[in-house]
């Protein structure tokens, strides 16, 4: 069974503040039912199916979240792809833009939000992509937002003068390559607004603009990745939501060494999770095949006397990295770590690092590396005479270190 429902989301009415008329603006909301408030504004193809994605994905995050239709008062609900022509009618679109009026649209929304049951505390930030990246910025001048986080902002060099007002946490994130933000408005960015107190710019080399728009042309994924954590890390800090990921964690290992419940262990997780043991590429993508390989390949597979003992944590806003001594006696089949090796009945003791990525209060995802030589010198399937390698050694340094080093160079 899936254990996460999907954010709910419904269009939503705002009244403009200069009472010219109302637009409509698409809500998410998370699966708990509340949170921090977040406005999404949009890039220049409308409240399309992207803007729509990115908002179900805040709503994840726990962020309630509105996306106002910004070109309603040129034509409501615009919604564009991103074929020739659509790009051709998004420009004219954006050149017909009002920016003044947008902003205040975005302070309608803020305003909104708070008003609105589900945000708690009456917290609200602005999240903007391309357009609205720079309107992002804009409302850390203009608005009462509580944090601001823009992506590559397109003009946001013609308004540095507004620098001074900048009343929130800011982070805005800048593609090298970017056409529209050439090297010579970037360097105006960086100068002007780089070292000010809760500001952040983060230069993203070698990507384009919409670096982070899944399934764009340029889309690349290690800067997406690294900025949406730098993202929540702003988001989080001013306006939350707080989860105790380190609990969260712990529970999961629960389930997966202690009491071994694989519907357990899956409720932990968001409803498409992912689990990558580096080493030997075994886990799972998606919740039936995580469920599975949980099944039938983990959670009943781990020797009777297997332990976990913590070294060192890092809780960061959305991921928890752990160093820990994993220990086992390998008298089962382990088809995680030691696939098509009947057991031995040796000792192993290796150091194991853990980096665990969450999505709101669900983990998203685990990446788990360890020495796959040490384990193999350890069941006796690798001779550390033959090669530079180490056994039961990088557990008991890891512990002492005080034990001798470079007895490998030494050969």
């Amino acid at each position: 069974m899936q254990q996460k429902e999907p954010p709910a989301s419904r269009h939503v009415r705002i009244n403009a503040l200069d009472g010219s008329g109302s637009f409509n603006a698409y809500l998410a909301v998370p699966a708990s039912g509340s949170g921090p408030g977040l406005v999404l504004a949009q890039e220049i193809f409308g409240v399309n199916a992207t803007m729509r994605e990115v908002a179900d994905y805040y709503a994840e995050e726990g962020y309630v979240v509105l996306v106002p239709d910004l070109f309603w008062r040129q034509q409501p609900d615009v919604e564009l792809g991103y074929t020739p022509a659509d790009w051709e009618r998004a420009f004219g679109f954006y050149k017909g833009f009002d920016e003044a009026l947008g902003v205040q649209d975005i302070q309608a929304c803020l305003n909104a939000l708070r008003q609105r049951p589900e945000v708690t505390d009456g917290k609200a930030g602005v999240l903007g992509f391309c357009l609205g990246g720079k309107l992002a910025y804009l409302a850390a001048c203009r608005t009462d937002a509580d944090a601001v986080v823009g992506y590559y902002g397109v003009g946001i060099e013609a308004a540095l003068d507004e620098a001074e007002r900048i009343r929130c946490p800011l982070t805005l994130h800048v593609a090298e390559l970017d056409a529209f933000c050439p090297p010579e408005a970037r360097q105006r960015i960086v100068q002007a607004l780089g070292g000010r107190p809760g500001v952040a710019v983060h230069v993203y080399p070698g990507v384009d603009h919409a670096f982070a728009r899944k399934g764009g042309d340029h889309f690349h994924r290690a800067s997406a990745l690294m900025a949406h954590e730098r993202s929540i890390a702003t988001l989080k800090s001013a306006i939350g939501p707080h989860f105790d990921l380190a609990a969260l964690w712990d529970k999961h290992c629960e389930y997966e060494f202690a009491t071994r419940n694989v519907d357990d262990t899956m409720a932990t997780m968001v409803a498409e999770p992912y689990v990558n043991h580096i080493p030997t590429m075994t886990g799972g993508v998606g919740f039936s095949n995580l469920r599975a390989f949980y099944t039938n390949h983990f959670v009943n597979s781990n020797p009777p006397d297997t332990s976990l003992t913590p070294i060192s944590r890092t809780v960061g806003a959305s991921q928890v990295v752990d160093e820990m001594l994993f220990c086992f006696t390998h008298t089962t089949e382990i088809p995680w770590m030691l696939p098509g090796v009947r057991p031995t009945g040796r000792r192993v003791e290796i150091p194991l690092l853990a980096v665990v990525k969450f999505r709101g209060d669900k983990l998203y995802h685990e990446h788990i590396y360890w020495d796959q030589a040490s384990v193999l010198v350890q069941v006796g399937l690798l001779d550390p005479a033959l090669l530079p390698v180490a056994g039961v050694e990088t557990a008991r340094k890891l512990l002492d270190e005080t034990l001798p080093s470079n007895e490998l160079l030494k050969r």
